[in-house]
Formats: structure tokens, sequence, C-alpha cells
């Protein structure tokens, strides 16, 4: 494995503000065969998405047939892909096997030509995570100074709000320089989308106290705390899981297996919750009359809740903006991932995280005998 760009501690002093000014007009490339749901759904939610912003241009990959009712849709340009990957496609077979996928095509939009152009600003697929995964860093590559990509997403919190975690399943074992370089590029997200300059960030423990935790989790406190106090990170410390749901910070990182069940128990839970209540007003009579009375209070609490309305995660770390939404995403949940693609694109996410990992490479030392720290090879 490579050498980690963020391991040389302690660092200088470098604080970072945001400088870049929004984009005029936002290119998406889009996946349209992905998901369970394909066309029938991603069409009319980038249909939609058109309407109501102007300012944007998209590119539909898919077969030709799937995209003929797109013909004639104005600020958009279809391109033609003769394979798709499935959902339970093994990632060697997405990889090598289908190059000319829609997924594969859509994210090469992405990718600079020999002048430094890229067709698309940003990416937005519904099918197979793993795959896409794959696909991106091997189209794309990984931005200097990141060893791995990792997922980002939101968690409602009650501030009311939403907290940011990752990684969320790209990489189950990760050092303490990966959950470092997490914090770096979670903080740029954030302040992307958010418009947060210096959110806070948190690691996920069992405790907040710096003593609790594997060895891993001691090294990577240690080392947030450093990047903390120079400036580089807000570090707020050690969090613990219940701190997602209260907002204690804007940011949880972690790694990707405890990520990934974390997410995954909020959403059965809530879907749980969901569901005893709905039990609950059909139990008697008098309990139907009391939910057509809370009618109102119960559509709003279930608007909080539904995970439809946090679609779209980040492949963060890659030289291109990629978000994934759920594969089993209706229009409504696709054109949440599209707005949140479209957010970290008009904003600069990939320069922000760009600027904030040379930052926090220039905080870093100089090796013996003088020499400036230098992106591992």
């Amino acid at each position: 494995m490579p050498q980690s760009n963020l391991r040389h501690l302690p660092f200088q002093t470098v604080p970072y503000a945001l400088k870049l000014t929004p984009l005029d007009r936002v290119r998406i490339s889009i996946d349209c065969m992905g998901g369970d749901h394909g066309p029938s759904v991603i069409l009319p939610a980038c249909k939609e998405f058109l309407d109501t912003h102007p300012d944007v241009d998209m590119l539909l990959v898919g077969t030709a047939e799937a995209l003929a009712p797109a013909a004639q849709w104005p600020r958009c340009t279809l391109v033609t892909a003769t394979e798709i990957v499935a959902m339970d496609d093994p990632v060697e077979v997405a990889l090598r096997r289908k190059k000319d996928s829609s997924m594969r095509v859509a994210i090469s939009q992405l990718k600079a030509d020999l002048e430094g152009r890229t067709r698309a600003d940003v990416c937005v697929s519904a099918g197979n995570t793993g795959a896409l995964m794959a696909i991106s860093r091997y189209v794309l590559k990984t931005l200097e100074g990141i060893d791995r990509p990792a997922i980002a997403s939101v968690i409602p919190n009650e501030r009311p709000g939403f907290t940011t975690m990752l990684d969320l399943g790209a990489n189950v074992d990760c050092s303490a320089e990966h959950l470092l370089q997490f914090a770096v590029m979670g903080s740029a997200l954030v302040a992307a989308v958010e418009g947060k300059p210096e959110p806070t960030v948190g690691l996920l423990n069992i405790g907040s106290e710096v003593i609790k935790g594997s060895e891993v989790i001691k090294q990577a406190g240690e080392l947030l705390r450093a990047a903390g106090a120079a400036g580089v990170l807000n570090y707020h410390g050690n969090v613990e899981g219940n701190d997602i749901f209260k907002g204690t910070v804007d940011i949880v990182v972690c790694d990707g297996f405890v990520g990934n069940v974390t997410l995954k128990t909020s959403e059965g839970l809530a879907s749980m919750l969901g569901h005893f209540m709905r039990e609950e007003f059909k139990r008697h009579w008098w309990a139907k009359i009391a939910a057509v009375v809370a009618l109102p209070v119960l559509k709003h609490f279930r608007a909080r809740f539904d995970p439809r309305g946090y679609n779209g995660a980040a492949l963060l770390g890659l030289q291109g903006l990629v978000f994934k939404s759920h594969g089993s995403a209706d229009a409504f949940a696709f054109g949440r991932a599209l707005s949140r693609a479209y957010d970290a694109a008009r904003n600069r996410l990939l320069e922000q995280v760009h600027e904030r990992i040379v930052e926090t490479l220039q905080a870093a030392p100089a090796q013996p005998g003088g020499e400036p720290v230098r992106p591992a090879a």
C-alpha cells in the first residue's frame, strides 16, 4: 500500500478560506441505465430538473432506444452506450468486460482531454456501487495526496439539519492516515455544498475520551488533533453514535464498515418507526380519527425521516465529481441526487477538495535535509 501523503506531523498553521466563485453553468453526465428502474425513473427526474434549472446542461448516457424520449429536450445531449452494468454484476465484469457500458461512458465525460477540457462537471449514477467506485477510480484516478476514495452522504439530525458521514462503505479497513484524508475531503464537501467555511469534524468512537477505541482510532485522533491545533481542520474530538443524530458536529469520520452499518441501521430504524406508527393509527376506530386530525403533522414527520430526501452520496477523492444515487430511487429521490450533484459542481467541490489537500500537504514540515514533503509515487 502506498505511503500516505498526510502522515507528516506536526502541521504548520495554514488557514483555509473559500476563494472560488460558483460556476455559471453546470454540465451533468447521467448514467440513465443504472439502478433498479433505469430510464423509466431517471428520465422523468432529469426532465423535471432541466425544467427547473435553466443553468444546467445534461449529457444523457444509455442505449439509443432508451434515450429516444429525450431526443428533443433542450440543453440535452444524448450519448449512446451499447452495454449496461447490472446491479448484480461482479466488479471484474463491469470493469474489464463492459467497456462500453452506460456507467463507464458517463464517467468518461469527466476525464480531461489533452487540453484539460471535460465534457461534464459531475456524473450521477444509480448503478452498482462497487462497479461505480471501481470504474470511477480506474477512469479518473485519485487526487494527488489521496490514497483511497470515500463515500460521503448525509443523515438527518435534530438541529434540524443533517450530519455528513464518511466513509459509508468504500473502504472496510482504514489506517489512521486514511481517516485524516476523509476528514479533509468531508470538510471540503460541507464547505462547498452547505457554505460552511470551517465545518466541525468528529471521529466516531465508543466514547469521547481520547484513551478509548482501537489503536487505529487512537492514532487517527492524534493526527486529527494535530491538524485541528494547526488550523487545518476544525476538529471537535471523538463522538459517539448518538452524536450523529444530535448534530453535535457537521462531519463524522469512520471506516467504511462502521459507516455502512450505521447508515443501514438508521434507514431500518426510520422504516420501523414509520411501520409502528401506521400500526398504532389502525388499531382502533378512534385512532383512525386521530390519524386524520394529525395528518399534516404526520406528513411533515415522514418528510423529515424520508431517506429519499437525503439521496445522493459523493465519491470523494477522485479527479472528477461522481455522485451515487440509491439503486431503488424513484423520480423524487433521483432528483435529490441530481440536486446534490448540481450544488457540488456549481460550488466547485473538486477544486475545494484539491485546495484543502494542497494546504494540508503544505502544512507538513520539511523532511530531514530541508526538502519539502512530496506526494508519494
